[in-house]
């Protein structure tokens, strides 16, 4: 429980939420510590609630007419809270995105090297964004871009997908691959592998034959 240790305002949480004392309106709904649905009583009476059970009275809904506040260990809740999100973020798949630069008249070997880059990034499961940058008049010539990138749709077909169409962005023209989805199989191959061996192991080995 949060202690006013003799103060007027105790502890003022960061995110803005009034609790205990803080909270000044005469009446409010309250919610017991249970989940139990107090009803509508005097402030006053409700700080005493919460204090006798040794817990915190927490508003929740301040915009209600009148505002519903909750009995419960503020201190424990915050913790779970926090502990909850930490969580969240881990569990949060950040893809990245590589980003391969083309040149409306890149070379035919140039342009094999970077969809080789692009193919590999995809198999990685990165993202991958296409770009042909133009310069000054090749702009009048966008068709030579979207040519590349039409045949890089065509060379990446088996590790990627298209999340983004050719578009022209400013002077650049990009489209944006996605890893296709081969865990599955990358799984399937590796149990199949697994089984082979664990096969091998368990088959009758013959005996040696003596001279």
């Amino acid at each position: 429980m949060l202690q006013s240790r003799g103060r007027p305002i105790p502890n003022r949480p960061s995110d803005g939420t009034r609790i205990n004392e803080m909270i000044r309106i005469p009446e409010i709904r309250v919610i017991g510590a249970d989940g139990s649905q107090v009803g509508v009583i005097e402030t006053r009476r409700a700080l005493a609630m919460a204090k006798e059970a040794g817990l915190d009275l927490v508003e929740v809904s301040p915009m209600a007419k009148p505002p519903v506040c909750r009995i419960m260990d503020y201190g424990k809740f915050r913790f779970e809270q926090a502990k909850k999100n930490k969580d969240a973020k881990k569990k949060q798949h950040i893809v990245k995105v590589k980003e391969i630069k083309f040149h409306p008249k890149t070379a035919v070997n140039d342009y094999n090297y970077r969809v080789k880059q692009a193919k590999a990034f995809l198999e990685e499961g990165l993202k991958v964004r296409l770009v042909v940058q133009f310069r000054g008049r090749e702009m009048a010539h966008t068709e030579y871009g979207r040519r590349l990138l039409d045949q890089a749709k065509i060379d990446l077909a088996e590790a990627g997908e298209i999340e983004m169409d050719a578009r022209v962005e400013g002077n650049t023209m990009a489209t944006i691959f996605n890893p296709k989805k081969i865990l599955g199989r990358k799984k399937d191959s590796e149990a199949a592998a697994e089984a082979a061996a664990v096969a091998a192991a368990a088959a009758p080995v013959a005996p040696l034959t003596q001279v």
